[in-house]
Parts: C-alpha cells; structure tokens; sequence
C-alpha cells in the first residue's frame, strides 16, 4: 500500500502531463485555424483585385471565354472571361468521376464484402499505393502511353490530347480515394444488418445492393466529394494530356485546358500586381472556394448520417 504523499503526487504528475497534452493539442487546433484562416484572407485580397483594381465583373470572369489580360500593372484593357478553363476543369474531373466510380464501388464491394480476406490483404494495400505515387508519373504515363493510344485507336485531330486523355488520367488519380473510403464505410455497416436481411430471405447481391450500400452510402459520397476534391486541384498530371488549347472542347477528342493549369503554366510569367498576375489569382481564389463548398457538403453528410445513426 502506498502513502498517501506519493499517490498525491503520483496524480500532480498526471494532472501536469494531461495539462501539457491538452494545451499543445488546443494550440494545434488553433495553428491550423489560423494558417486555414490566414490562406483564405490572402487569396481573397489577391483575388477581388481583378474586381476591384481593374473594374471586370464577376458575369465576365466566370461566364465569358475571352482570355486575354494585358501585363502591365497600370493597364487594364484586357480580357479576363475563364470560362474556358472552369468549363474544361468541370468537365474533365466529372467525366473522370462517371469512368471511376463503379469501378471504386464494385472493388469496395469486392474487398468488404465478396472476398474480405483477399481484400485487405492483397487487394488493399495494392490500391493504396496509388494514393503514394506522385502525379507526374501519371502525367508522364499518359502522355507517353494513352495519349498515343487515342490518337492511333481515335485518330484524333490534336493526337490524342483531349478532354478524354485528361478524364482518364484523373479518374485513375481518384480510384483509390473512393475506393478506400467506399469500402471503409461498407465496413461500418453493422452486422446486424447483414444477419436480419439474410434471415428474411435475401440473396447475397440483395443483401449488398438492397441493404449495405443504402446504409453506407453517405460515407461513399464523402469519398466522392473528396475524390472531386482531389480532380479539381490536380494540375501536373492533367496539364500535360489536356492539350492546353484555350477553346471550348468540341467532344471528348478535343484539347482545352483548366484552372490549374493554368496557373501552373502562367503564374512565373506575369507582373505582379497585373491583370494577368490578378486574373490568375481570381482562378485560386475559385479552386479555394470549391473546396470549402465540398468541405461544407463532407459536413452536411456526415452530420444527416449521424442524425439517422
């Protein structure tokens, strides 16, 4: 039995060491507000300047195709429509999302459900390395193989950088990210749920189909979101497959370009402070503003599926 000086001090010690943890998980918290906070302020002030400094209107930012800033600090005659390039981010990363998700949803389904073991020991790890494997490999694999691909199976007019090229490339780029978060929430599903359809009489495909993707699906949106997450910033890899044409795409054979490329391929090259240089900034502020609308719909979802929990 111990004195009672020592338990004292035994609990001051843990008392001390919990004090400590707490504060540097609240200041954590806090830095990461902060750094969250501070990023949208910036790009909010470098992005309204096309607004405010240079007089264009927002209808003309987002609605009109013609891109032609001027660069020079004093000047503002030019154009800045990017309607091309929210048209060709829009429309590369939800095709890539309609060629990736039943792929993600059936190896989901494949790994949770149909052959567990296998799944998570083989065919688990081997998707989650995709995740790892930086996006200039899979620009350079596209450009190397698929675009050559499209262009001799297609004959397409710019040789196989398209809209087509771009979409696959980033629904490989997304796969594992909705397949992984797809297969976690399967995985959440109770049990009992499993038990109660089998004992009424369900098949194993209407056991999934009629009972376990219903119950996971919010948790399956939310890795959409975050696979369209993921599209939406990707700018290396679909830069060097899109064709980076500043032109409404014809078809899915046609060249255009993105957001993100864009400002990858221009942004060292502009005077800051100018028109470009503000143009350029208005598009990140955009990026920035889609991504906290997807953070916004994660939160939605979660919370409506923690109210029917």
């Amino acid at each position: 039995m111990l004195p009672l000086r020592h338990i004292n001090k035994e609990m001051k010690n843990l008392s001390v060491k919990e004090n400590i943890w707490k504060t540097a998980v609240v200041f954590s918290g806090l830095l990461i507000i902060v750094l969250t906070v501070s990023v949208g302020l910036f790009l909010f002030m470098k992005g309204t300047g096309t607004f405010v400094k240079y007089h264009h209107t927002v209808s003309e930012f987002l609605f009109s195709g013609e891109w032609n800033p001027t660069d020079s600090p004093t000047d503002s005659g030019g154009k800045v429509g990017a309607a091309v390039y929210i048209f060709g981010s829009v429309i590369t990363c939800f095709l890539s999302l309609c060629i990736a998700l039943p792929f993600s949803v059936a190896a989901a389904v494949f790994m949770t459900e149909i052959s567990p073991k296998t799944g998570e020991k083989i065919f688990r790890p081997a998707v989650e390395i995709f995740v790892g494997i930086p996006s200039v490999i899979y620009g350079w694999t596209g450009l190397t193989v698929l675009v050559p691909f499209i262009k001799n199976i297609f004959h397409a007019r710019m040789g196989g950088f398209s809209v087509l090229a771009a979409s696959l490339v980033l629904a490989v780029m997304i796969f594992p990210t909705i397949t992984t978060m797809s297969a976690d929430a399967i995985r959440s599903v109770p049990g009992q749920y499993r038990t109660a359809a089998y004992g009424m009489g369900s098949t194993r495909w209407q056991m999934i189909s009629r009972v376990v993707l219903p119950s996971a699906f919010p948790g399956i949106v939310t890795g959409i979101i975050f696979g369209l997450s993921r599209a939406f910033g990707e700018a290396l890899a679909v830069a060097m497959v899109i064709g980076k044409t500043r032109a409404f795409p014809k078809g899915l054979l046609s060249p255009t370009s993105n957001l993100t490329a864009a400002i990858a391929a221009d942004m060292g090259n502009t005077a800051d402070g100018g028109e470009h240089n503000l143009a350029l900034w208005s598009m990140a502020l955009l990026l920035f503003l889609i991504s906290i609308f997807f953070i916004l719909v994660i939160h939605a979802v979660s919370g409506k599926d923690r109210k029917t929990a």
